[in-house]
């Protein structure tokens, strides 16, 4: 293993503490072990608040999207580990303002565990909770059991769109309806060019050949559904198009966000080959694309390859991914 760290076991610790020294004046920890990430801003009085989980290892996701509309919390677990049901907790009570907390998550066992035990504790102190989970990876699972299926780069969209609907002060039914909205309308999938190491395993957590590339793979190193020869970034952009087409058709007419995203080790130049032919594509079709998102939004430590993720936008949806945000990791400000 060749990383730049100090010792393993203290990995989740260090680099806490480095978001915290360096974007300090926008968020904090509100325990010592540093699994409890706020902002920093008191939110106003009857907003709902927005709060996510998630092991560590995918920065951005899960930590980096807690800022100005977007995510209010976030509980910290180890590297691809979900943190424990008590910081859960302490989280939710943290980012109540007055109206009941949105729980917003990846469907992953151990997250949905923690999340209802979570959510059970708050419920008896009087916080009304509601809970979505993001099942946008169309690889790990057919669409007749699209519940099992688990949530990757599609989080970025559903926090986008559940922080704009909280920020206009919407209630908390119609914010988890609205997220809910967009879920729906949303797929992703993405291959992998090599793996990655979990600091204190430290060694890869799985295999791709030199020549080979691995539809469908997991963020956690969880299997695809299909292994070729290496493709070219045109064929990588109409194999994941075209079945994610299959998975949710799209119209000539029709608008949609698209986001190429990074696992953590492909050259932003790579991501943008990508776009180029999946812009390609979809203009062919008559399909449209708004508020385009390329680079790194969902990494899995430094796992060469990349996903794409497409939101089907309304008129409804559109404001709201446009709506102003800003965290240390994600700002469209300028948008």
């Amino acid at each position: 293993m060749k990383k730049i760290i100090n010792e393993p076991g203290r990995f989740v610790e260090e680099f806490m503490e480095g978001i915290l020294l360096a974007y300090g004046d926008r968020v904090q920890c509100l325990d010592p072990e540093k699994r409890v990430l706020v902002r920093k801003q008191t939110a106003p009085k009857g907003k709902v608040g927005i709060v996510t989980a998630g092991g560590s290892g995918h920065l951005p996701v899960f930590l980096g999207y807690v800022g100005e509309g977007l995510l209010d919390g976030c509980t910290v677990g180890n590297v691809f580990a979900s943190p424990s049901a008590n910081k859960m907790a302490d989280t939710i009570k943290a980012c109540d303002f007055g109206s009941g907390v949105l729980c917003l998550f990846g469907n992953y066992g151990g997250d949905r565990m923690n999340l209802e035990l979570a959510c059970e504790t708050v419920e008896f102190e009087g916080i009304k909770t509601r809970k979505v989970l993001v099942k946008d990876d169309v690889a790990s699972s057919p669409k007749e059991s699209a519940d099992k299926r688990r949530g990757v780069a599609g989080l970025v969209y559903a926090y986008k769109i559940a922080g704009a609907a909280a920020a206009a002060m919407k209630s908390l039914d119609a914010v988890a309806d609205l997220t809910q909205k967009a879920l729906d309308n949303t797929r992703s999938m993405g291959v992998a060019l090599s793996a990655c190491i979990v600091p204190e395993v430290g060694k890869a957590t799985f295999h791709v050949g030199e020549n080979q590339i691995e539809v469908g793979m997991g963020i956690h190193g969880e299997p695809g559904i299909e292994v070729h020869e290496m493709m070219s970034a045109d064929q990588v952009a109409q194999t994941l198009l075209d079945k994610i087409v299959a998975d949710m058709p799209l119209a000539k007419g029709d608008e949609v966000s698209v986001m190429i995203n990074g696992l953590g080790a492909t050259p932003l130049e790579e991501l943008l080959i990508v776009y180029r032919k999946v812009a390609l594509l979809l203009q062919d079709k008559g399909i449209s694309i708004y508020m385009p998102h390329i680079g790194e939004f969902a990494t899995s430590m430094e796992m060469a390859g990349l996903s794409l993720t497409v939101l089907k936008l309304d008129a409804e949806l559109k404001e709201l991914l446009r709506a102003p945000a800003s965290t240390p990791f994600y700002t469209n400000h300028n948008k």
